[in-house]
Formats: C-alpha cells, sequence, structure tokens
C-alpha cells in the first residue's frame, strides 16, 4: 500500500472547508513471460525442457542421429548438426529466413563430418561452429530462454 504524504494529498474544498486527504491505494504489476516452448522436430509432440536438452542432444549423438531440429511455439527453428566435436548451432526466425549460427572466431581450419538426416555429408570452416560441449551449452540457454547467451559470439546472416 503506498500512503502520499499529506504535502502530496490533494486539497478538496468542501462547504468552504479544507479536508486533507490522504490517497491510498495497491499498484499491482503485471508481468506476462512469454516463454516458448521447444519440440524436437521428429514428430514428437512433448516440448523438451531446458534442463534436459543436453542429455537429449548427447543421447541422439550417441546413437549417431548427427543432426537435430527443434521448432518453437512461436515458429522459430534451431539446428544443430554436429560431426560429435565440432557443432554448427543455426537458430532461423521462419521458413525461408537465413538465420544467425553461433561462431568460433579463433578457430582455424576445418571439419568433415556433418551428417544431415537426408545423407548429406557436410564440411564446414570451423569458425562457424563450434565446439560440442560449447554447441550444448547454447541450444540450453536458447531452450530456456529464447535468446544467445551473453557471452555467445554468433553471426546474422541475414
Amino acid at each position: 500500500m503506498l500512503t502520499l504524504p499529506r504535502s502530496a494529498a490533494p486539497d478538496i474544498r468542501l462547504a468552504e472547508e479544507a479536508v486533507p486527504w490522504t490517497v491510498s491505494w495497491t499498484v499491482r504489476e503485471i508481468v506476462v513471460l512469454m516463454v516458448e516452448s521447444w519440440v524436437i522436430d521428429d514428430g514428437s509432440a512433448v516440448p523438451v525442457p531446458s534442463e534436459v536438452v543436453w542429455e537429449t542432444l548427447r543421447a541422439r549423438v550417441d546413437r549417431d542421429l548427427l543432426e537435430t531440429w527443434l521448432t518453437s511455439s512461436s515458429g522459430r527453428s534451431l539446428s544443430f548438426v554436429t560431426n560429435t566435436e565440432r557443432a554448427m548451432v543455426m537458430l532461423l526466425d521462419g521458413e525461408g529466413d537465413p538465420g544467425e549460427h553461433a561462431v568460433d572466431p579463433g578457430a582455424e581450419g576445418s571439419s568433415v563430418g556433418f551428417v544431415l538426416s537426408n545423407g548429406q555429408h557436410d564440411e564446414y570452416p570451423d569458425h562457424d561452429t563450434v565446439p560440442i560441449d560449447e554447441a550444448f551449452r547454447l541450444v540450453e540457454h536458447m531452450v530456456g530462454t529464447g535468446s544467445w547467451p551473453a557471452d555467445a559470439r554468433w553471426v546474422v546472416d541475414r
């Protein structure tokens, strides 16, 4: 409850007599937190909580599922493609969006072995991928908050 001091209270004159008022009210703040839910784009409709994303991706990699797409309730897509050592992590705002992707600016060379679900084998410059544990962390944070971690580095491809 907020009480205004008398100096800030209105002075209402009623029948030529000053009546001091103390105005009290309750201030309520309504905060709507819109949290996206993310599902693995494999036909499942069950959202993946951020707390288990790391383990879920690790289990998929252990089963040689090296490409994983997650789709959010707001229509965004998050791609994780790995060769088991490094990973390409891309965020797309919607279909046809060139998106943005995590980078490792100091990395040199390139890596092979990024096998897509359609059987295609890709090679990426290492500066366009990140070490796999960093990729797990980035995906976990994105699923939990909807944004890149503050210390993440990424390039906007739009």
